[in-house]
C-alpha cells in the first residue's frame, strides 16, 4: 500500500496561486480542489510574483534559481583566480 501524492503540473500550481491572489482563501482552494493547505501555501511562496524594478517581475522560484546560478559563478570565479595565480608568470623582481 503506497500513499502516493498526486503530481500537479506547474501551470495548475500557478492557476491556484492566481485564484488565491484574486481573493480565494487557501482553505477554500483546499476544499474545492482537494489540495492540502500546506501545498497551496508552498505554491504561493514559490509562484507569487515579486516586482524587482519598473519593468521586471519575477517569481520566488526564478529568484532562487538566479541565486543558485550566482553562487555557482562565484565559485567558478574563485577557481579561475587560483588557476591564474598558479599558471601566470609572476611579475616583479625576483
Amino acid at each position: 500500500m503506497t500513499n502516493k501524492q498526486p503530481q500537479y503540473d506547474e501551470n495548475f500550481k500557478k492557476n491556484i496561486v492566481a485564484l488565491h491572489q484574486n481573493g480565494k482563501t487557501q482553505t477554500e482552494l483546499s476544499r474545492e480542489y482537494g489540495i492540502s493547505v500546506s501545498a497551496i501555501s508552498r505554491w504561493i511562496k514559490l509562484y507569487s510574483e515579486v516586482k524587482v524594478d519598473n519593468d521586471t517581475v519575477m517569481t520566488a522560484k526564478q529568484i532562487k534559481e538566479l541565486q543558485k546560478r550566482n553562487a555557482q559563478l562565484e565559485e567558478e570565479n574563485i577557481i579561475l583566480k587560483k588557476a591564474l595565480a598558479i599558471f601566470a608568470p609572476h611579475s616583479g623582481k625576483e
